[in-house]
């Protein structure tokens, strides 16, 4: 059987004492702070990064958001650059037409006062002619 005799067994108590405390200082504290330094490293780039998840995800809706702006600007601008081409074909169709319009007028004037002055002359020459034929009848 197994024998336990007291002054070896607090030699040895004692020995694995100093030797738990000389490991923990040398050994077990450090790589504890390790750990500990190796957890807050990693739990900050987590939250570094969830902040930076974060803010894109903000920046892409500003951007959406920004972008939908401007196609309804883009598309407010179109629409009223449609109407005012619309407007100033609507102008430059009715100053064609007004213009049309002062053209036939003056050419219907200037026809009118060719065919008076033609009536007068025709008249006139229907005289002479007359007159003519009068006198060569007579004399026949």
């Amino acid at each position: 059987m197994l024998d336990i005799i007291p002054k070896w067994f607090v030699i040895l108590l004692l020995n694995f004492l100093v030797l738990l405390y000389v490991l923990n200082i040398i050994l077990f504290r450090p790589l504890m702070k390790l750990f500990k330094e190796r957890d807050n490293s990693t739990r900050g780039s987590i939250d570094a990064a969830k902040e930076m998840d974060k803010k894109r995800e903000e920046v892409i809706a500003e951007m959406n958001r920004e972008l939908k702006e401007a196609r309804s600007k883009a598309a407010e601008i179109f629409e009223n650059m449609r109407k005012e081409g619309l407007s100033n074909q609507k102008e430059m169709l009715e100053e064609a037409n007004r213009n049309a319009r002062d053209l036939i007028e003056k050419a219907r004037a200037e026809l009118k006062t060719e065919a008076q002055n033609a009536r007068q002359k025709l008249h006139s020459d229907v005289e002479a002619f007359s007159d003519e034929i009068v006198r060569k009848l007579v004399k026949v």
